[in-house]
C-alpha cells in the first residue's frame, strides 16, 4: 500500500480559496498513491480560532466539493484532513471528510476530543460522538483528529471495530512536537497497527507547528518522517504486517481490563 502524507504549509498571506486549490493540485499530484492524507484544518490553521466561524462551511461544502472531484482525478482514496463544519442545526464542528477513489463521500468524523480547555475549539466547536472506520480493499482504516492522540481508549476503540491503520490528521504546535512523535509510536505499539500521522507546516495564528509527519509500523518503528516545512511524505508499507504481528506477539489477547463492564462487589 502506497500512503503520501501531504504536510501543507498554513500562511496566512494565502486566502483559503487559494489554499484549497493548491491543496487539490497536490493530492492531484499523488496519482498512483492507494491513499493520500492532509492535516487537520488546513483551510483556516488549527488555532486561527477567530477564523472557524467565518470559514465554517456546511459538510458538502466547497472544500468537500474542490477533494471531492481531486480525489476522482488521482483515483486515490483521500482522507482531505478536517474542516470547521457548519450544522445547519447546531454547533460548528471539526469534521474529517475521507473520499473513495470515485470521489463519493466514504466516512465523515466528528473530532471527539476538543482541544483548548476553556477556550478556542473547546468552546466553539462542539464533540462528535462516533468512532469512524472506513474499509478499503485489504485494510481498514480508523481516522483520529490531532489531540485525540492523546486518549488511548479513542484507539483502542477503532482497534477493536477491526481498523488496522489508524489516520491521525492534525495541527500540532512546535513546542509539543516530542509528545507527538512518542504519542504516535505507542498508539502504534500498544495497538499493534500503522499509525498514519499528518500534521501542518506553518505558523497558524502566531503558533508555530510541529510538522513532523509520521508512520509507524505495527512495532513501532518509524517507516518515514517529514522535517518542518511543506513537504508530501510517501511510503509504502504492508497491511498484513498488522495481522502477522498480532499472531507473533499476542498481546492484545491478553488484555484484562476494558473487556466487559466492571464487577462490583457489593
Amino acid at each position: 500500500m502506497r500512503a503520501s502524507l501531504i504536510q501543507i504549509a498554513v500562511d496566512e498571506d494565502e486566502s483559503v480559496e487559494a489554499r484549497r486549490q493548491r491543496a487539490a493540485a497536490l493530492v492531484r499530484e499523488q496519482a498512483g498513491a492507494d491513499l493520500v492524507v492532509l492535516p487537520e484544518l488546513w483551510t483556516t490553521g488549527a488555532f486561527a480560532y477567530e477564523e472557524f466561524g467565518r470559514e465554517a462551511e456546511p459538510l458538502e461544502g466547497p472544500t468537500y466539493d474542490v477533494m471531492a472531484k481531486a480525489a476522482s482525478d488521482a483515483g486515490v482514496w483521500l482522507h482531505a484532513g478536517s474542516v470547521p463544519e457548519r450544522d445547519p442545526e447546531g454547533p460548528l464542528y471539526n469534521t474529517s471528510l475521507v473520499f473513495s477513489p470515485s470521489g463519493e463521500l466514504a466516512a465523515a468524523y466528528r473530532k471527539i476530543h476538543r482541544f483548548g480547555f476553556d477556550k478556542g475549539e473547546a468552546v466553539l466547536m462542539g464533540a462528535g460522538r462516533e468512532l469512524v472506520t472506513v474499509r478499503l480493499p485489504g485494510t481498514t482504516l480508523g481516522v483520529a483528529t490531532c489531540y485525540d492522540l492523546r486518549f488511548p481508549e479513542l484507539f483502542r476503540g477503532l482497534a477493536d471495530a477491526g481498523a488496522e491503520v489508524l489516520v491521525i490528521a492534525a495541527g500540532w504546535p512546535e513546542r509539543r512536537r516530542a509528545h507527538w512523535t512518542l504519542l504516535a509510536q505507542a498508539r502504534a505499539v500498544e495497538n499493534q497497527a500503522f499509525v498514519l500521522a499528518c500534521g501542518t507546516a506553518g505558523t497558524h495564528a502566531g503558533v508555530p507547528q510541529a510538522g513532523h509527519s509520521i508512520v509507524v509500523d505495527p512495532w513501532g518503528e518509524v517507516l518515514a518522517e517529514a522535517g518542518a516545512g511543506e513537504e508530501v511524505l510517501t511510503v509504502e508499507f504492508d497491511p498484513a504486517k498488522v495481522a502477522t504481528t498480532r499472531d507473533q506477539f499476542p498481546a492484545l489477547k491478553d488484555r484484562v481490563l476494558g473487556l466487559a463492564p466492571p464487577h462490583h462487589h457489593d
